[in-house]
């Protein structure tokens, strides 16, 4: 009767799911995995695809897609029960998981298939996985000596535990604030929209007036818009020094939740584990799977494209600051006055705000167009689905291909609630593999964002809009759902998104933003809120004219974050460091590299949780690395629409299905692109989107 048991190749039933049940189920799991690393181990078991890999990944992938769930869970529907529960089999799991990638004897054997008559025999998907499982058994720590494995794994363990520490925190310091007011004059410049979410937040914590929370979809509206100077610096204050020794002095945390330790115990482990395998420090060890080949490398790339940015950034800085003194009286810039005077620069440069835009961008329509263009380019129809869900607003989709048959189902989780980590992201709930019994096990992904939720107002619920940027960051999510869900690759360790280079993975997803920019798209992606009428041409060309306003600044911030994380895997010592010594480093290279100086109070790294709980750590570089690859992808579309004059061509997008979405990771990234371009990549395409040509 557990649901956690009954999952076998389908979809659990999530609401049914309770924290009681994870313990039984995971140690159940974990037996039966543990009983199949021993058959697969076993003298007498044939160094074969058939009996050697196969069984071992029908009992792994039963442990992960469980623990899978749970973890999506605890990400989607927080709750101290859950938490607990999840915490408290966190070290049982990821220390299996480190046995195995440690298991000297599984090594061998798996060493023995590769050398053996029969490798030649297996498909290059297969190829691919072996070798895959050959560095991954290296990076896991097969060759350390049997003194030096129980370190290993103790770090492995302190890692996993950690990182659910620092993720744990920026949630609760990020559910804790709430700000209320009930004098109109606080509020005034808000949106009306964003003025409604607040006056509901504030009814349901039994508040007067409006409330504001750290959440995005409540914090950055007060920024961008808010008129009273002291609410944006309250609300700024507050947000940046989440997770920080400073949060309880600014009224959003308690000491408990200071990431300031985590953080710095997160590196010594992650630096501790790469001289333990033989790098020089984590850096180099985390370029083992990736396109780049040395740390040198990609420090290079980074300091270079800040050194091109540079010049962009200091001409957007100097025009922000000479507006807000002219036309705001704002004689020095604070860090909460930037976003306000921003979008002030922007109306009055362009003649529009960003509230005009979003007005235009409900997101059932937005997700009619996204759908739209994924059916054009890619030949498939996506259809709603009844799923089981995890939350009412949560919604299920089908894939269905020409050959009418369901290759794929996914998930999307749209608004900000409590209890929801925040940002962005796509995750695997299934992987399409072929199964034992001979049948296509399709793949299913999690789309989950933090948009504003629909807020109902004297019993009337209003239709949610989104800003143009999130209509991007939907965008985003979905590319790296169709990497998930159109691929063509039966074998699961290299099928969808697994196997593929870490610093390529972020290509489809980045190659689906462009779409955002095209007037043929965001023509049947739009309907005003109230009259139904599509974006107005001349609002459209406003926001090309805009595309690329600051560009420079964000360019540089998105630098700085990708380069404190690059040298802090690099060449920081952080053995020989302090607790401040991550935020000194943060700083210099803020000072080096940005035109904007770092707040003071600003504690940015200790809510970095990209690095700190998310995957990233040596690896947020690759959001520019991989937009080279993805802004060079898209000028194919834009080739073929100087021809067509559609940018939605069918041929093109079918031959980027077939050469990146199709084949996973089943070969490097390198060679997917050439074959889909025809040649190396080129940054040229991005400099040129970007406005940095």
């Amino acid at each position: 009767m557990n649901p956690l048991l009954a999952i076998g190749h389908g979809l659990p039933n999530y609401q049914a799911i309770c924290a009681q049940d994870i313990q039984p189920a995971i140690s159940e799991l974990l037996s039966k995995a543990e009983a199949a690393v021993a058959k697969s181990t076993a003298s007498d078991t044939a160094n074969t695809w058939d009996d050697l890999v196969e069984p071992l990944e029908e009992a792994t992938e039963a442990l992960g897609r469980a623990w899978g769930v749970i973890g999506h869970l605890n990400s989607v529907k927080d709750s101290p029960e859950l938490r607990d529960a999840y915490g408290a089999m966190l070290p049982e799991v990821t220390a299996f998981w480190s046995r195995l990638g440690q298991n000297l004897e599984l090594y061998k054997k798996y060493k023995a298939l590769k050398e053996s008559a029969s490798f030649s025999s297996l498909n290059t998907a297969q190829k691919k996985v072996i070798e895959n499982a050959l560095r991954d058994f290296r990076l896991g720590g097969a060759e350390l000596s049997d003194t030096e494995k129980p370190r290993f794994s103790e770090i492995q363990e302190r890692q996993a535990t950690l990182a659910k520490e620092f993720s744990d925190h920026v949630l609760d310091a990020t559910d804790q604030f709430v700000y209320a007011t009930d004098k109109p004059e606080d509020v005034a410049g808000i949106p009306e929209d964003a003025l409604a979410s607040a006056a509901q937040l504030a009814q349901e914590k039994g508040l007067r007036g409006w409330a504001f929370s750290l959440h995005f979809p409540s914090y950055f509206p007060v920024q961008q818009y808010a008129n009273n100077r002291t609410l944006r610096q309250k609300m700024y204050e507050a947000y940046v020094t989440r997770a920080s020794e400073l949060g309880p002095q600014y009224g959003q945390g308690q000491a408990e939740w200071n990431n300031q330790a985590n953080v710095l115990e997160q590196l010594r482990l992650r630096d501790e584990e790469a001289k333990m395998l033989g790098y020089a420090n984590y850096a180099a060890l985390s370029l083992a799977p990736k396109m780049a080949k040395t740390v040198q490398q990609v420090d290079q790339f980074l300091t270079d494209f800040a050194k091109r940015a540079q010049t962009f950034a200091r001409q957007d800085w100097s025009e922000l600051t000479a507006f807000a003194k002219e036309h705001l009286q704002l004689s020095k810039l604070e860090p909460w006055d930037v976003a306000y005077a921003s979008e002030k620069l922007k109306e009055a440069k362009y003649s529009f705000s960003e509230h005009e835009v979003k007005q235009y961008f409900p997101l059932p329509q937005v997700l009619k167009g996204l759908f739209m263009v994924v059916q054009t380019l890619f030949g498939v129809r996506i259809e709603k689905d009844a799923l089981p869900v995890w939350h009412d607003t949560v919604e299920s989709f089908k894939v269905i291909n020409q050959q009418e048959e369901v290759v794929a189902h996914f998930y999307i989780d749209p608004y900000a609630r409590p209890g929801k980590r925040g940002g962005a992201w796509m995750d695997d709930a299934r992987g399409r593999r072929l199964l034992p019994d001979g049948k296509i096990q399709t793949p299913v992904a999690y789309l989950v964002c933090n948009f504003p939720a629909p807020v109902t107002i004297n019993g009337v619920t209003k239709q949610p809009t989104i800003s143009h940027d999130d209509v991007i960051t939907m965008f985003h999510e979905c590319g790296h759902g169709l990497h998930h869900m159109l691929t063509q690759v039966n074998t699961l360790g290299v099928s969808g998104i697994n196997g593929v280079e870490w610093d390529a993975v972020e290509l489809p997803s980045q190659f689906m933003e462009n779409f955002c920019w095209e007037w043929e798209v965001l023509q049947k992606m739009t309907a005003h809120i109230d009259s139904g009428e599509s974006l107005p041409r001349h609002l459209f060309e406003k926001m090309i004219a805009a595309k690329n306003f600051q560009n420079g600044l964000g360019t540089l911030r998105q630098l700085v974050f990708s380069l404190t994380d690059w040298r802090l895997h690099s060449s920081f010592n952080p053995h020989e460091a302090d607790q401040s010594a991550v935020l000194q480093l943060s700083r210099a290279i803020n000072d080096e590299f940005h035109v904007i100086p770092q707040s003071d109070i600003s504690r940015w790294p200790y809510t970095f949780s990209h690095i700190f709980a998310g995957g990233y750590a040596a690896g947020y570089y690759s959001y520019k690395w991989a937009e080279v690859l993805s802004a060079d992808a898209y000028a194919a579309f834009e080739e073929a629409a100087e021809k067509t004059g559609s940018i939605l061509n069918a041929e093109v997008g079918q031959r980027y299905q077939r050469e990146i979405l199709a084949v996973g990771g089943s070969r490097s990234a390198a060679e997917s692109f050439v074959a889909f371009r025809g040649r190396e990549p080129e940054i040229d395409a991005l400099l040129r989107h970007g406005g940095l040509a």
